[in-house]
């Protein structure tokens, strides 16, 4: 059986108890997702590297999945990975050509983190083609992104088939993450065409039950 990872979204966690927020959900998961946007790329603004940096202090045993919605990634991706992020992913929209992303996946990796890529649901995956070979995850926005609690675009399936039936083709190794309005319903639809990890926040933290909420997605 496959194994599902999840990813939950500190942006929906009520952040004058953070701590408690993310000690609730640490024994369920593997995966913490902090979404980074700098209300330039995307219409909104939340937190950066001091946030990253106080929570990697903390030692909660959780891959730190860092999801930059900034606008000149390459400029902050090695202060990022510095602040303990395991994981950086940046969007293909953000960069100007395609040799700025192969320069941000290389810097990525000389710094021993993983690279991915993500697009906007109006992107075609044909955009990650020339680079996943080196792709440690492909991000899958089944939103807008920039604000939590929306509702999942159904075209994400189709996005998620496709990459799933490309790495099987050519080898990939990349996984595949889908990031928004995932719940019970549409995480098993995720799963189902492919995907390997699902990030949620309104799902999980709005749950009183978070064991429950997370073991559903799984």
């Amino acid at each position: 059986m496959k194994n599902i990872e999840i990813s939950p979204s500190i942006l929906s966690c009520d952040f004058r108890y953070l701590d408690k927020e993310i000690n609730s959900i640490k024994d369920y998961v593997k995966y913490l997702h902090f979404d980074v946007m700098d209300g330039n790329f995307v219409p909104n603004i939340s937190f950066g590297i001091p946030v990253l940096e106080s929570i990697n202090k903390g030692n909660y045993g959780l891959v730190n999945d860092v999801h930059l919605m900034i606008i000149n990634p390459l400029k902050y991706i090695d202060r990022f990975i510095d602040a303990g992020a395991n994981i950086v992913t940046f969007h293909y929209e953000a960069c100007v050509n395609d040799m700025e992303i192969d320069k941000a996946i290389n810097l990525i990796h000389s710094k021993n983190a993983l690279a991915g890529l993500s697009i906007k649901p109006g992107t075609d995956i044909c955009a990650i083609i020339p680079f996943a070979m080196k792709l440690d995850l492909v991000l899958v926005m089944s939103v807008e992104p920039g604000f939590g609690g929306q509702k999942f675009n159904p075209n994400a399936l189709n996005k998620i088939k496709r990459l799933d039936d490309l790495r099987k083709k050519e080898g990939y190794h990349y996984l595949i993450e889908v990031d928004g309005g995932i719940n019970e319903v549409t995480g098993k639809e995720c799963i189902n065409n492919g995907a390997d990890i699902l990030v949620a926040g309104s799902y999980i933290f709005k749950n009183e039950d978070r064991k429950k909420a997370c073991n559903s997605l799984k």
